[in-house]
């Protein structure tokens, strides 16, 4: 998603997998004013889900995302990772919901909302939710709320790199994560010039 910088995004993707189906999503969110995205799936019995997600906000844009993944059968895997990267006065949201219903014993599911956060006016509301009512199974959430680590930009100034390039680079190589999971190189090589120029003086 590119939009506009004064353009708004409204976006709902509603997925079922059948019995040991595999499928993945990777959202990725750089433009527009005003963006939600919605990821919803249902999984069957044996069934995978792989559900990956970056975003990237500066000036005022406000991006939220919310995912819901719904563990229907038994022996269903789910694996979440969503990134976030804020600079200015923008905002986001992080609204990630696993339910395990009762027939899906031997779940296994994980979901995981990273955020960098590059200016002290930027905010980011993360809720990670599981609502469990099976007892055999495995599930795990977390998030992070973080800035860019002062011992790395020393490592790579004390090697000759300026520190307004050194944020870019680890900026960029937080946003990497997600980007490599892109299977489509053509794309993938596409969202990585797009990202360079909008991290292009992040954190100066």
């Amino acid at each position: 998603e590119l939009e506009d910088l004064g353009g708004f995004h409204v976006g709902t993707v509603q997925l079922t997998a059948a019995r040991d189906v595999n499928l993945s999503t990777c959202a990725v969110s750089l433009g527009g004013k005003l963006v939600r995205n919605e990821v919803n799936i249902v999984l069957g019995q044996g069934a995978s889900a792989t559900l990956n997600g970056l975003y990237v906000a500066s000036g005022t844009q406000h991006i939220d995302n919310r995912t819901f993944v719904d563990h229907a059968e038994p022996n269903g895997t789910s694996f979440e990772l969503y990134k976030g990267i804020l600079d200015g006065r923008a905002s986001g949201v992080f609204n990630g919901k696993i339910l395990v219903r009762q027939p899906a014993q031997k779940t296994d599911a994980k979901q995981t909302n990273k955020n960098l956060i590059l200016s002290k006016e930027a905010v980011i509301n993360t809720k990670p939710e599981l609502r469990i009512f099976a007892d055999d199974v495995r599930c795990t959430h977390g998030a992070t709320i973080g800035q860019i680590d002062r011992e790395a930009i020393f490592y790579l100034t004390s090697r000759g790199i300026g520190e307004r390039e050194a944020r870019e680079l680890l900026t960029l190589a937080f946003a990497r994560d997600i980007l490599d999971r892109v299977r489509l190189e053509p794309l993938r090589a596409w969202l990585d010039a797009r990202l360079w120029e909008k991290f292009h003086g992040y954190g100066g």
